[in-house]
């Protein structure tokens, strides 16, 4: 009996350290004509500017975001950080602003972001992703704004000047 006991423990754990379905990595999707922000509610494809993508551990469906700036508010929010998994932003050295492409979506976390610059999003300026920091660099030369890596962002950052979350 204590064998058996000993046999289920060493299965038990052995199960913990293996990725289970929520674990495993998740790629962003096309965003639809009318989905909606999951943190405003606005219908995504209606504005410009780079959009964003997030998974959360033990949800299935992806919550999908109207500007970077929501899904970055959402991402940094203190009871959100350890509930997310994968969090996805648009290229845009690869996308034009007017329309980004949902085929050039990349890792939010590894992503340069320009905040501040003049280019509006949905409802106003929105921080401008990159996967290449010289384009972010050249981006902000052109339109202004801080270049900033995932790790820098904070929620006073991207709400200064009184442009807080709608």
């Amino acid at each position: 009996m204590r064998m058996y006991g000993l046999l289920l423990a060493s299965l038990l754990l052995a199960g913990c350290g293996e990725p289970g379905a929520d674990a495993l990595a998740r790629q962003a999707v096309a965003i639809e004509q009318g989905d909606e922000c999951h943190l405003c509610g606005m219908v995504i494809s209606r504005f410009p500017g780079p959009k964003g993508e997030a998974y959360e551990q033990g949800v299935e469906e992806v919550r999908k975001f109207c500007s970077t700036r929501d899904l970055l508010n959402w991402a940094l929010e203190p009871e959100n950080r350890h509930a997310r998994q994968e969090i996805w932003v648009h290229d845009m050295s690869e996308v034009p602003w007017e329309q980004p492409d949902d085929e050039h979506f990349i890792n939010a976390e590894t992503a340069w972001y320009v905040v501040g610059s003049s280019q509006a999003g949905a409802m106003g300026p929105t921080p401008a992703s990159f996967g290449d920091r010289a384009v972010a660099d050249a981006f902000a030369g052109q339109y202004g704004g801080e270049v900033l890596g995932f790790e820098q962002l904070t929620l006073d950052k991207l709400n200064k000047n009184g442009r807080g979350m709608h």
